[in-house]
């Protein structure tokens, strides 16, 4: 009595200011920005632990995958039936989604029908509290005459927690507010309901969807906000919920895109990171729950429980003299008696006191003026004690999502339900404020759900149909683009066919094969300086490559690259060859040898017939050049006149060759092994060593000029033949230009119909089919005919076909590699996506992503085909049953996707089981090869 006498002594003091009174008694109950901050970095803190296999069964915050992979995007439509079952009224609904022309125009109607939940259920058996969730559907559905001929979807709104391993099943963990039925916890809430309705007979319906009444919020106000990917419910209990990266969620298979995640917050503070907050009334109310030690939060938030803090305090304060001069009435000591609703009531703006006068007197009590401001301002403090702890909450998700996507700034939308946000006065300006001072970088808007849980439902079971369809219309899509080991055989037989044909006396053929009278890879002997000169896609480059030092020594300063405007690729040849030979002159004065005449190597990298390794005529031109009065005509020879135009320099041009040539030469120098050269870049093409005794149009090359009576030319032939056979020569290098593969119909069964227009809408229509299928000029157009088609479906960008993606070549290849990348998130693919113009939602960037994966692989795997058939005859030239074999290889494509080269090499080891293929990197280019093969070239004829 002496303790209670101080006490009362100490607060006598502060009777004329009755809300200091107040503070004073509950001063741990206030919270201030800092405390709050810590609460918020403690919650992330458990989030993280939630989201990780390793601690998730330690943590209090369970974050459970709610298998809900996006929000709507008002294309969702449907009728279901609606099962709301976790609140003190259990609801049957029927609901019809209507399509709308984009977010926010479709349309939402429901019915509804409310079914009391006895009492005795409450805590009855699980069985028959789903006989009677069952048999309330069968009323419902007689009661609105509706049909059930066909299968009807439903979706079950369960506002308890549960793991679930898909979207319609989920483990009851426990059960949460007044709700303790037996046999139910640990087990399939969706199968005890199909049980129920086995029980009841009658009704034919699909449970698609198992969704937590949080879920279901976000789902609802998503219909109408876009931005809206946080659900928060303050009601008789509290969860929040949010679209978490996929990356992140350690307890679901998968690393694309986004999932629900139900944080069930409600149990933070569980493992005592609250109990620098917890205050000997929640401590009391924690007691005489029917979970004691569990949801600490929720006990300190929720509708269930905002009331009986306030009745504690209020008695706890009564006994110490400090309110009703210390009377205490038996109902002011009796469980239950000031509830969330007398709370709310007590606070309003203009009846406040008077309501708080009003109840206080229903319970008996005499309340002075003072004492009612006094019991006013407990409820405030209470109440606002909750707002402050649900704003911590918010602050950790929304400052989680914002670092998850790498955003200085956030928008976004929280949609809210529950009793208490919806009804409490003052409830929701609190909370809004607060949140915006914990999260100054975040713009956070808050949307009251309109329709609560029972239409979120309904719109999660839309969304996954929708998506459901949407997969199998992308699937359809790309199936054509998925190439089977069958197809890829057959791929590689019809190469190998193509590569037999090519090395005949007849002609025309798809695949030219065309002899590049190179006879001998370096052996490593080669000396001197070279000039290698190269004409690609975009720019000519010139390098002095000096043999004495070795490749790797060669400095980089030795080379100068030349942009080819593109003028002067669709100009005449006379312009072009002008302006090389200028490009070249130039270089020469950078490097201080325009003096000298250099033996030069030229890397040309088009198809050209030849009938030595200093001639070359151009069969035709490819990569987007149309230069006129080139094809037919000898390219050294056009360089050569353009160098006399000049008369300011001299070259002796020893040889030309393909960049495909230039790029086994440069690897052949580092491993005498390599035969092979490859290119994978703006354009496609193999060359090889093949058998001399194979290449028929040689022999008839040099037939032909002794017919034709060119004595000179025959004269170099005999020679050049002669001293082949002297030093024993057994191969030639073969220039495939398998690019052409299919230009005679071959690869129909392959080819799409976005290749078609790929092919249509090029330079060169009806030719180089295989390139357009491979190489980085046309991936990127492919990528983007794809994209307009499922536009126009309405499976992208809400259906919305952009002037952007009508733009042909817009979508370029390395875009390709961007995308594809494993190192950026999909918010990442979809920055790249924005810089195309083109506003895409997390689900869009997926779809974007598996269309380049489609596209690309299929690339590498055809690729692959073709090189397959190249090192089996090789292997079969040789009459080996295994052949161990490098290849040389380059361009950007190879070089920079980052995958292109791996599933290259996994379908090289899939179709030519008998050969180990490995693949080196050409480090020096074609450019180094044209040099090397001017040295091996000059070395063959001094032998």
């Amino acid at each position: 009595m002496f303790a209670v006498h101080l006490v009362s002594s100490f607060f006598s003091k502060l009777q004329e200011d009755p809300t200091k009174k107040v503070d004073r008694f509950l001063y741990t109950m206030h919270l201030h920005d800092d405390q709050l901050s810590d609460i918020s970095a403690c919650f992330q803190a458990e989030m993280k632990k939630g989201l990780s296999a390793e601690s998730n069964a330690a943590a209090a915050v369970k974050m459970l995958p709610t298998h809900v992979h996006s929000t709507p995007d008002g294309s969702e439509k449907g009728q279901f039936l609606v099962l709301d079952l976790g609140g003190s009224k259990f609801k049957v609904l029927q609901v019809k989604v209507r399509e709308g022309t984009g977010i926010g125009r479709g349309g939402v109607d429901i019915e509804e029908k409310i079914y009391p939940i006895p009492e005795e259920l409450l805590t009855g058996s699980g069985k028959e509290l789903f006989d009677h969730v069952s048999e309330s559907l069968k009323d419902f559905l007689h009661d609105k005459n509706i049909s059930v001929e066909n299968k009807l979807p439903l979706a079950f709104t369960f506002s308890f927690p549960c793991e679930q391993s898909t979207l319609n099943q989920g483990l009851l963990l426990h059960w949460s507010k007044n709700f303790r039925a037996r046999g139910v916890q640990g087990k399939d809430v969706v199968q005890a309901l199909r049980g129920a309705v086995d029980r009841t007979g009658g009704m034919d319906v699909e449970v698609l969807a198992l969704v937590n009444d949080t879920v279901a919020t976000m789902m609802t106000c998503g219909f109408d906000d876009r931005y809206c990917e946080v659900g928060l419910i303050v009601g008789s209990g509290t969860s929040a919920c949010y679209m978490e990266e996929l990356r992140h969620i350690d307890l679901v298979e998968g690393d694309e895109g986004r999932m629900c995640v139900n944080t069930e917050w409600g149990a933070f503070g569980d493992d005592g990171a609250l109990n620098d907050y917890i205050t000997e009334f929640d401590r009391e109310v924690d007691a005489a729950s029917n979970n004691p030690g569990k949801q600490i939060l929720e006990k300190m938030v929720s509708g269930m429980y905002l009331g009986e803090l306030v009745r504690l305090v209020v008695l706890k304060m009564a006994k110490l003299g400090l309110l009703f001069e210390g009377s205490v009435s038996d109902a002011l000591r009796t469980k239950g008696k000031i509830t969330t609703a007398h709370v709310a009531a007590m606070e309003e703006y203009k009846n406040g006191l008077k309501n708080t006068r009003n109840i206080l007197v229903d319970l008996d009590l005499s309340p002075t003026p003072d004492d009612c401001i006094a019991v006013q301002h407990v409820s405030t403090t209470v109440s606002f004690r909750s707002s402050n702890l649900v704003a911590a909450g918010l602050a950790a998700i929304l400052t989680r999502i914002r670092q998850n996507r790498h955003l200085r700034t956030l928008r976004i939308t929280v949609g809210v339900d529950g009793t208490v946000y919806k009804t409490h006065p003052r409830y929701a300006n609190r909370l809004h404020k607060v949140v915006q001072r914990l999260v100054p970088d975040c713009h956070v808007r808050f949307v009251l759900s309109d329709g609560g849980s029972s239409k979120g439902a309904a719109l999660v079971t839309a969304v996954a149909e929708r998506l459901a369809s949407q997969r199998q219309q992308v699937d359809e899509t790309l199936s054509p683009l998925r190439l089977s080991r069958e197809k890829l055989l057959l791929v590689k037989k019809r190469m190998r066919g193509a590569l037999e044909a090519g090395l005949k006396s007849k002609g025309p053929f798809a695949v030219k094969m065309l002899p590049s009278y190179v006879y001998q890879t370096p052996d490593g002997t080669e000396h001197g300086k070279y000039l290698a000169l190269g004409l690609g896609r975009t720019n000519f480059r010139a390098l002095l490559v000096d043999l004495n030092k070795g490749l790797q020594q060669n400095s980089r300063l030795n080379h100068k690259i030349y942009p080819i405007p593109v003028e002067i690729t669709q100009g005449s040849g006379e312009e072009l060859f002008d302006h090389i030979a200028q490009c070249v002159g130039d270089f020469l004065d950078y490097m201080g040898m325009k003096g000298a005449r250099l033996p030069a190597g030229f890397t040309f990298s088009f198809p050209c017939k030849q009938t030595g390794i200093d001639t070359g005529t151009l069969v035709s031109w490819t990569k987007g050049f149309k230069a006129t009065d080139c094809e037919g005509h000898d390219v050294v020879s056009m360089l050569r006149e353009a160098i006399k135009r000049r008369n300011d320099f001299d070259l002796d041009i020893v040889s030309v060759v393909n960049d495909a040539v230039g790029t086994m030469m440069s690897c052949a120098y580092e491993d005498p092994q390599c035969e092979i050269g490859l290119i994978v870049g703006t354009g496609t093409n193999v060359c090889y060593m093949e058998e001399l005794k194979n290449i028929e149009k040689v022999e008839q090359e040099k037939g032909k000029e002794e017919r034709e009576g060119e004595e000179e030319k025959q004269d170099d032939g005999a020679e050049r033949q002669k001293k082949e056979e002297d030093a024993g020569i057994p191969k030639m290098c073969i220039n495939t230009e398998w690019g052409g593969l299919g230009d005679d119909g071959s690869l129909d069964d392959i080819i799409t119909h976005y290749d078609m227009e790929v092919d249509q809408n090029s330079l060169n229509p009806g030719k180089q089919r295989f390139e357009k299928l491979i190489s980085g000029m046309y991936l990127g157009e492919v990528v983007r005919q794809v994209l307009l088609d499922l536009t126009s479906r309405g499976l992208l960008f809400r259906g919305q076909v952009t002037e952007t993606l009508k733009t042909p070549g817009i979508f370029q290849t390395k875009y390709l590699s961007q995308i594809e990348s494993d190192r950026l998130a999909l918010l990442q693919v979809r920055s790249v996506l924005q810089q195309l113009g083109l506003d895409s939602t997390c689900d869009d960037s997926i779809i974007v992503k598996e269309v380049c994966g489609a596209v690309s692989h299929r690339a590498a795997q055809l690729c692959g085909a073709g090189l397959a058939a190249v090192v089996d005859k090789i292997r079969e030239n040789r009459g080996l049953d295994h052949l161990d074999i490098p290849v040389g290889v380059a361009g950007s494509l190879y070089k920079l996707h980052p995958h292109f080269s791996g599933f290259l090499q996994e379908t090289v080891k899939m179709l030519a089981l008998q050969c180990n293929v490995t693949f080196l990197p050409s480090e020096g280019g074609s450019g180094t090869g044209a040099a090397l093969t001017a040295a091996v070239a000059r070395k063959t004829l001094e032998m």
